[in-house]
């Protein structure tokens, strides 16, 4: 399973993708514009944004980068790590 994360804190990037290897996935975070984002999101499986720690420009890139593909977009208030794991267990019930 591949996560893209937009948004959240940069101290918790590292934790973030420890998490996501917890449930057997690879995760790309972007919680700052690098560039263009369309290129460098790809086709993930799930792409979970955290809207209270992201522009509205970073948020509509992804978005549209996402449309088109299978990828599932989750969008969260919360930067936490229990919110995101939240979001993996009900992503990988599926």
């Amino acid at each position: 399973m591949s996560v893209v994360i937009i948004g959240g804190n940069e101290c918790m990037e590292g934790r973030y993708k420890q998490l996501c290897r917890e449930f057997n996935g690879k995760a790309k975070v972007f919680t700052k514009t690098k560039g263009p984002l369309r290129r460098q999101i790809g086709q993930p499986d799930l792409l979970v944004m955290f809207v209270n720690t992201v522009s509205h420009k970073m948020i509509h890139s992804a978005t549209s980068a996402a449309k088109g593909s299978d990828t599932e977009i989750v969008h969260a208030k919360s930067a936490s790590l229990s919110s995101l794991r939240s979001i993996l267990e009900e992503y990988t019930k599926h």
